[in-house]
């Protein structure tokens, strides 16, 4: 099994599209996807919806995607050709106690493709792709942990300087950039990195 993290470094910079499209265009890996989603405080897990619930009850919740009307990030999933879908969603800070349950829903899957940067503190995928959007000044602290761990940038191309402030993207100098103009967010380029790292990874274990 093959694991795949999509991350970036704010809300709206095209995560959710390029997972939808590396599915889409990969169909032979038969795709399970997760999304995960972590709350403020005063929201709850279960449903999503504000509550001043504090049992361990409502720290996290699993379910799996079943509606295909494409409305929702995970029904984007599965309208792109995923098997099968969840969504975990946790108290902020609390994902490493849905993280057990998670696993044994992922034992059977063939390849997996999160989306998430915070699950990086949990495992180590095999590809790490992260969707930089130089118009965006929020820089998710998440991001900035783990952006050294970045296999390759998905970059939206900007005429003008990053407006965030006190990032530095040194630690990405060395690895592969590619450059999209949504709303295409999965350009050929990232299709075909996507499928040969992939590819190499089988061939690796089936030695």
């Amino acid at each position: 099994m093959a694991v795949v993290v999509i991350g970036g470094h704010s809300r709206n910079v095209g995560k959710t599209s390029v997972v939808a499209g590396l599915i889409s265009a990969l169909p032979e890996f038969a795709w399970t996807a997760i999304k995960i989603t972590q709350y403020g405080h005063g929201i709850c897990s279960a449903n999503g919806e504000a509550c001043d619930c504090a049992t361990g009850d409502h720290s996290w919740a699993i379910s799996e995607e079943r509606d295909r009307s494409g409305e929702s990030d995970t029904s984007r999933f599965l309208v792109a050709g995923a098997k099968r879908v969840f969504w975990v969603r946790t108290e902020q800070g609390r994902l490493a106690e849905a993280m057990p349950s998670l696993r044994k829903h992922l034992e059977s899957a063939r390849h997996v493709i999160i989306e998430s940067n915070s699950v990086m503190k949990f495992l180590r995928p095999d590809l790490y792709l992260t969707v930089l959007d130089p118009s965006t000044a929020d820089f998710k602290n998440s991001a900035r942990e783990f952006l050294d761990r970045a296999d390759a940038v998905i970059l939206h191309e900007a005429n003008e300087s990053p407006a965030w402030q006190s990032v530095s993207l040194k630690p990405l100098a060395d690895e592969p950039i590619f450059r999209i103009k949504p709303p295409n967010y999965v350009t050929q380029e990232v299709v075909d990195y996507v499928r040969r790292n992939l590819e190499r990874q089988e061939v690796s274990i089936n030695r």
